[in-house]
């Protein structure tokens, strides 16, 4: 899917240019292509550090983070690539620790697509070779690879030997390329299992076990899963992992959410299923708070975009966009955090999201929504958003953009006398990714 890459640096989009005018615009799932560039390459792919593979519906760059925070904290360092980008393309691929510079960005993407000539590669699949070409140029001890979408046929299971292959939350969502069913979307996303490597996973129904357990036979590894091999709990404020080779107890995640717990659980257990990245439990039990994850639950400063609230606001960023995304978002505004108040909705959505699965666990828990477009995407209309909120006895006012959506609940605030709002704005990541710009809170 179109991700509507620009850069500010003149050398970058010209090859932004030049990827969009060879692209064919939309993801084609497939190995056929990425191998070819890859081959073309010199299969940079097959000299990378050890490979730490990551799917999921939910959560997937979470445990990114967390692996990456718990490496860092040991001194170890760590290659990364995640998309989407939020707010700079540069944020997908992080060399040695470090954001890709405009100078490597440009000089990798150059390199790809001059010989990308027929190939016919999509976006993703270019940049997934550009990222390998470069981690396979700078010295790291590990490489964290996200997975784009699904697993079996996305581009970046061209990684034969990872040292361990990770699952986070399942749910439904890209329909169109995975299945409409937990069954044929789990049996995708299991699709990275690997001979080399174990395949750790979160807690799954068991009518998905058959699925796992056939794509662990065909592998020929083992599947280790959470409440078999591993397991997690909060206790007293504090996070409580057990496994095999013993208990691990941390501080709870900084990022915000009950469910960051599962996530960071997620990567204790892969790393400590592997032997390739020996680490210290000291950098475990940091990891937790050292981990960032923008545009998920992230708390907003009271930067240009808010300037117009009261300064005792409360506004939260999340990118989340599914039925389960829904669900751990509703979830983290509970009625004490909430203090009796209402949120104000401020959202936005691509068109093939399920609004409604999403939306349903805010119920009882949104004062007005405000409905935005989403510039550049199919997007739902205003007309969507305010069927829900009848639905929901509340109103709904749409806005040409998000200035004005801030504007008017500074506007409504100052009529009611509200000295401390509670925001939420959300629905997509290309939206978050306008707020953390017009907020001047660049990830980093």
């Amino acid at each position: 899917m179109a991700d509507h890459a620009v850069s500010d640096d003149a050398q970058v989009q010209a090859q932004l240019d030049r990827l969009w005018s060879l692209s064919p615009g939309a993801d084609v799932l497939g190995l056929e292509r990425i191998t070819q560039l890859l081959d073309r390459l010199g299969n940079p792919h097959r000299s990378l550090p050890p490979v730490f593979h990551v799917a999921g519906t939910n959560g997937k760059g979470s445990t990114c983070a967390f692996l990456r925070a718990a490496m860092e904290a040991d001194g170890k360092t760590v290659h990364v690539f995640t998309s989407p980008h939020l707010v700079r393309f540069n944020e997908r691929i992080r060399v040695s620790g470090q954001l890709i510079s405009d100078e490597q960005l440009a000089r990798y993407l150059e390199r790809v697509l001059d010989i990308a000539e027929g190939v016919n590669a999509s976006f993703f699949e270019v940049t997934t070779a550009a990222a390998f070409l470069a981690f396979a140029e700078h010295e790291a001890d590990a490489c964290i690879i996200e997975v784009g979408l699904g697993g079996r046929l996305d581009a970046t299971n061209v990684i034969t030997d990872p040292v361990v292959c990770g699952i986070a939350q399942l749910g439904i969502d890209h329909q169109a390329f995975l299945g409409d069913t937990l069954e044929k979307i789990a049996a995708e996303k299991a699709g990275i299992a690997k001979p080399s490597a174990p395949l750790v996973t979160q807690r799954y129904a068991e009518s998905l076990f058959p699925v796992i357990i056939d794509a662990v036979a065909n592998a020929s590894t083992r599947w280790i899963g959470q409440g078999d091999g591993w397991d997690a709990a909060v206790y007293r404020d504090r996070m409580h992992y057990r496994d095999d080779l013993g208990r691990l107890e941390t501080p709870l995640p900084r990022l915000a959410g009950a469910h960051q717990v599962q996530n960071a659980a997620l990567a204790f257990a892969m790393l400590r299923h592997q032997n390739a990245v020996p680490l210290s439990e000291a950098a475990l039990k940091a990891a937790p708070l050292w981990a960032q994850w923008p545009a998920r639950l992230q708390r907003l400063d009271h930067g240009p975009l808010l300037q117009s609230l009261p300064k005792e606001t409360s506004a939260w960023l999340d990118g989340g966009h599914n039925a389960g995304a829904g669900e751990a978002i509703g979830a983290f505004f509970t009625d004490e955090r909430l203090e009796g108040r209402k949120l104000h909705l401020v959202i936005g959505m691509l068109a093939n999201k399920e609004v409604d699965a999403f939306l349903a666990p805010f119920a009882g828990k949104i004062a007005h929504i405000h409905a935005l477009p989403v510039p550049g995407h199919d997007h739902y209309p205003p007309e969507r958003f305010a069927a829900i909120a009848d639905q929901w006895g509340i109103t709904c006012t749409a806005h040409a953009n998000v200035s004005l959506a801030i504007g008017a609940i500074a506007d409504e605030c100052a009529f009611a006398g509200d000295t401390a709002p509670k925001l939420l704005i959300g629905g997509s990541l290309y939206l978050a990714g306008e707020i953390l710009r017009l907020n001047d809170q660049l990830p980093d």
